[in-house]
């Protein structure tokens, strides 16, 4: 009997979740198809049922780590908060914290795919381009949020950029050493923290930064 469309397309979605794990964990070079459909419950001879090779799994597993980052970071930002919080400083202290940095497997994907996309085809690029922009408008809002008349849009832009640069590679810094040196890498997140929070997300009091 075979495989049903629903079931062919969900057991495509199994071996890209498995996928997205194994490659932020050990690099894409680093996980061979064998052990990636092992992770997803199938065999390796299955693979080509699903995907041309593996740089087309590959596109499809930035595609689709990038469109949750993009849904989970819009829901962050559209959570209920406080009076008198702030949005930009909640996404701050989420995001250079310790808890963020030890999960590897499901935190930022741009930090846990970025080393290995510049090796990538020119699809998987493409896919991190466009959600890494959406990624961008969405936080040009959010800085855009901390000025009294919203500022000037090219600016705000520049803002977001310069802000989630310095988080996403704070992230990465981090993780590279935390494993040696724990202190050092604490001590890059609170850094880093402390300097956008300072720059970007002061509180805002009577209408102003």
């Amino acid at each position: 009997m075979g495989v049903s469309k629903q079931q062919a397309a969900e057991n495509r979605l199994a071996i890209i979740a498995a996928s997205e794990k194994l490659f932020r964990e050990h690099g894409i070079d680093g996980v061979g198809l064998s052990a990636l459909m092992k992770a997803a419950g199938f065999t390796q001879g299955g693979f080509y049922n699903h995907f041309e090779s593996k740089e087309a799994l590959a596109a499809a597993v930035v595609a689709t780590a990038m469109d949750k980052a993009n849904h989970d970071l819009k829901d962050a930002i559209a959570a209920p908060i406080a009076v008198g919080g702030n949005r930009l400083r909640r996404q701050v202290d989420f995001y250079l914290s310790g808890t963020h940095c030890s999960d590897i497997e499901q935190g930022c994907a741009v930090a846990g795919l970025t080393a290995d996309v510049r090796r990538l085809g020119h699809e998987a690029q493409a896919n991190f381009a466009t959600g890494l922009q959406e990624m961008i408008e969405t936080l040009t809002g959010l800085v855009a949020e901390q000025r009294a008349d919203g500022g000037d849009s090219q600016d705000a832009r520049r803002e977001a950029i310069a802000f989630y640069s310095e988080m996403v590679g704070a992230l990465i810094l981090s993780r590279a050493v935390a494993g040696a040196n724990p202190g050092l890498g604490q001590e890059i997140l609170n850094a880093s923290r402390q300097m956008l929070l300072r720059d970007f997300a002061l509180e805002v009091t009577g209408g102003t930064r």
